[in-house]
């Protein structure tokens, strides 16, 4: 209850004035919502096993809320979504938003205090209908109808792992609800309890999602039994294994078991995705980016093979003798990467093997004559390089097919740009920020999807970062003022409540991009003097350095000032036998007093260009907004990502040839001539020596 409270009052706090959302709100955009959601993740992440299972990893749910196959197209008021054990509400809140409208939601969460979170969290997603209960799912489920399970379109669920009280209050072998007709789960693993009350709880042409810890696909004895007769039924449409380490309260890797009783007596294998190599490192947790999300729903969608990710695996060979219905995943999939083999007779005799380079077989279908460039036959079955190594990576990037390559994927962001700019320049007030994205993303993605080389996932993530970097900002500054460039005061206060004021900055239009369009010349020239001061700098260092030494102008110096320069030149300004440490100290000074000028003038034309830029704002045009915002800063750094993706081609073809070239550059032979030619060389100083080493 505490727990609760305390949220409840971190989310008064943003009722405050100051933090009124309704200027940022568009619609299907729920700030607020989202401002408590993130206050459970968060609490999630801090409070560790004891308490973070209450918290699905919103990526995991977006992904479930999918791959069930729920969409605006399928759902009515009366479409129904249940999770048995629902904790935040979370998993069922992804599967309403991904209905796009309001459908009946129910859950009923053991712990009383969490099933509090979860009510809360449905009241500020919108959904105050919403029913929650608190209650033990599998002893006591509290929706039914009469006396009879109630059943829904669409069930989804994030159980405790591995359960080991889950018969508490319930004697499995006489279950009123007949869940267990498939056999009866192990006592102190419960895993298989709640998916059988979840294919219990679904209609018959419903569709649910269970995430489990990776054991229910292979462990033995009564959950072997279970797990043959769901593969036999027909029921199990999907398995999608996860990377570790991705839930809070449990590092061990879970799979999502994807449920579809319609056409379940049709269905002729379970289709097969391991995307446990997809995540990123987000402190001591692992999350799904974006491209990992969007990969797996595209996959899932699909069904289609894939090589060392998915693919269909039919009845047949799961229930085969070498199998025998085990759905372990490495048993089906290969996701491991090929294994760099050495090559014995190169390293006897030179030449890199035709082997390695068929093995880029991907580069060579694009380049081609790259390849013809690069190498000539050694002898059957082996290369070598035409070129010095240093000169690998210019040859590339200089090859007319490089060239082709590049263009054409130039082309690409620019045909997507163009398509993409009048969305841009037209979102305005009252927009939709959460829309644009979805269209402008979509749009990257299959502009890049059959471009060679690339990886089209890539390029969608690298709008995606930005996205959550800056352009969701300012598309909901946009949304809330329109295409205005407000200036705001940067004031500071310290511990004593003083405040400073250190500034002032225009979120929308940063300065640098306003200086780099409207005064180029004047931002030219305050480079050109810091240039003059970094070499005066350097000089002042180096005449420190050369003058330094014992004996030398500055070696009686503790510390060397301007004050302190001074006074030794009237010391010595009468001493005929100092003239050349008169000259080094004089020359110090005129270096120092040309720095302190040229800080001064730095500062005067930075100012001024302050003053510059700051009065520009309010005389900007909407259209020169646009244009300051689209192109020059939205578009500029995508361009920038993209070229990135195109110089990592080369990169990594020219790192693999260099890796290639160098463990096969020096055979074995060479070497032991090397090895014996040293060792006489030791051998012959250590006689000069007069050594006695045997």
């Amino acid at each position: 209850q505490a727990m609760v409270d305390r949220l409840s009052n971190l989310i008064g706090i943003f009722q405050k004035p100051e933090l009124d959302f309704s200027q940022n709100r568009a619609e299907h955009d729920d700030i607020l919502g989202d401002a408590y959601e993130y206050l459970m993740r968060h609490f999630a992440t801090e409070s560790g096993k004891s308490k973070g299972q209450f918290y699905t990893p919103s990526e995991v749910s977006r992904v479930i809320a999918r791959v069930i196959g729920i969409s605006p197209a399928n759902t009515r008021a009366a479409t129904t979504a249940y999770d048995p054990t629902c904790g935040s509400g979370s998993l069922l809140l992804k599967v309403a938003a991904q209905a796009g409208k309001h459908i009946t939601l129910e859950g009923q969460e053991k712990d009383v205090s969490t099933a509090g979170l979860a009510r809360m969290n449905m009241i500020l997603h919108d959904f105050p209908t919403a029913s929650i209960l608190s209650g033990n799912t599998l002893a006591a489920p509290k929706f039914k109808d009469g006396e009879s399970l109630r059943t829904y379109d669409y069930v989804v669920a994030n159980p405790p792992f591995s359960d080991k009280t889950w018969s508490t209050g319930l004697t499995p072998s006489n279950d009123p609800w007949q869940r267990f007709a498939w056999g009866e789960p192990p006592t102190r693993q419960g895993d298989y309890a709640y998916l059988l009350h979840i294919i219990r709880s679904l209609k018959h042409s419903g569709k649910g999602a269970c995430i489990l810890p990776h054991g229910v696909l292979f462990r033995g004895n009564a959950e072997a039994v279970i797990r043959q007769q769901l593969v036999r039924s027909g029921i199990l449409k999907g398995i999608i294994g996860l990377p570790a380490n991705l839930f809070f309260g449990t590092g061990i890797p879970a799979c999502i078991l994807v449920l579809d009783k319609e056409n379940a007596t049709a269905r002729k294998g379970v289709f097969m995705i391991d995307a446990s190599k997809g995540y990123l490192k987000d402190g001591n947790k692992n999350r799904l980016r974006e491209q990992d999300i969007h990969r797996i729903v595209d996959t899932f969608a699909r069904q289609a093979d894939t090589p060392r990710y998915a693919r269909m695996v039919p009845f047949d060979e799961i229930a085969d003798a070498k199998n025998d219905f085990n759905l372990n995943l490495p048993r089906y999939i290969d996701s491991s990467e090929p294994e760099d083999l050495q090559d014995i007779d190169g390293h006897l005799r030179g030449g890199i093997p035709e082997r390695d380079l068929d093995a880029l077989g991907d580069y060579w279908q694009v380049l081609p004559g790259v390849r013809a460039a690069l190498f000539e036959s050694l002898r059957p079955g082996y290369a070598r390089l035409k070129l010095p190594l240093p000169e690998v990576k210019p040859a590339i990037f200089g090859h007319a097919e490089f060239t082709a390559f590049n263009q054409s994927a130039t082309r690409r962001f620019a045909d997507w740009r163009a398509a993409v700019t009048p969305q841009l320049s037209g979102f305005d007030k009252d927009g939709h920020p959460k829309a644009l994205i979805e269209t402008i993303a979509e749009a990257l993605l299959a502009s890049f999807k059959e471009v060679p080389l690339l990886d089209a996932y890539d390029i969608y993530q690298h709008l995606m970062d930005y996205w959550a970097e800056t352009m969701q900002d300012d598309a909901y500054l946009i949304a809330a003022d329109g295409w205005v460039a407000r200036t705001s005061r940067i004031v500071d206060s310290d511990k004593k409540g003083k405040t400073r004021d250190k500034g002032w900055a225009c979120d929308l239009i940063p300065k640098p991009y306003l200086v780099a369009r409207y005064f180029a010349s004047e931002q030219a020239a305050i480079e050109a003097k810091e240039a003059e001061l970094e070499a005066a700098i350097a000089s002042l260092g180096e005449l420190e350095e050369e003058h330094g030494g014992e004996d030398a102008a500055f070696s009686g110096f503790d510390s060397i000032s301007t004050a302190a320069v001074k006074e030794r030149i009237r010391e010595v300004a009468q001493d005929p036998d100092a003239a050349e440490e008169l000259w080094v100290l004089r020359q110090w000074l005129a270096i120092n007093e040309s720095i302190a000028a040229l800080k001064k003038k730095v500062r005067e034309c930075e100012t001024a260009l302050d003053r510059l830029a700051y009065a520009k704002y309010p005389t900007l045009s909407e259209a020169e907004i646009k244009t300051l915002v689209v192109d020059d800063k939205w578009m500029a750094r995508l361009s920038a990502s993209v070229q990135g993706e195109l110089d990592r081609v080369s990169q990594t073809l020219t790192g693999r040839i260099r890796e290639l070239a160098e463990r096969y550059a020096t055979p074995l032979p060479e070497l032991t001539e090397e090895v014996a030619r040293l060792a006489a060389r030791v051998e012959e100083h250590l006689k000069q020596m007069g050594a006695s080493w045997k």
